[in-house]
């Protein structure tokens, strides 16, 4: 069974790519989070603030794009970035910023 996960492409005003995730991610689901990153070239945001889970799968994903993403996490995720050494590899900032 799949986990939900609403994933929704945008551009910022400055035409930066974005990418909306809504839900949470695990095993069951990152097939999907992989297409949607893979289908966008250069940087990439990567708004998580309303992801409520996150899991090595989905880690595993985000550190395959590292190089070129942004994030934005809430307090729930931001020790999992940190942790796991991937707020280390990107440039990752918080809802308000």
């Amino acid at each position: 069974m799949t986990t939900p996960l609403t994933l929704t492409a945008r551009s910022r005003p400055d035409g930066t790519p974005m990418l909306k995730a809504v839900g949470e991610i695990d095993m069951s689901n990152t097939d999907a989070l992989a297409a949607a990153l893979d289908a966008t070239a250069g940087p990439l945001l990567i708004d998580l603030t309303e992801v409520e889970y996150l899991d090595s799968a989905g880690l595993s994903v985000l550190f395959a794009h590292a190089d070129r993403l942004e994030l934005i996490a809430g307090p729930l995720l931001t020790p999992v970035l940190t942790i796991s050494g991937l707020a280390d590899l990107t440039t990752t900032r918080g809802p308000d910023v």
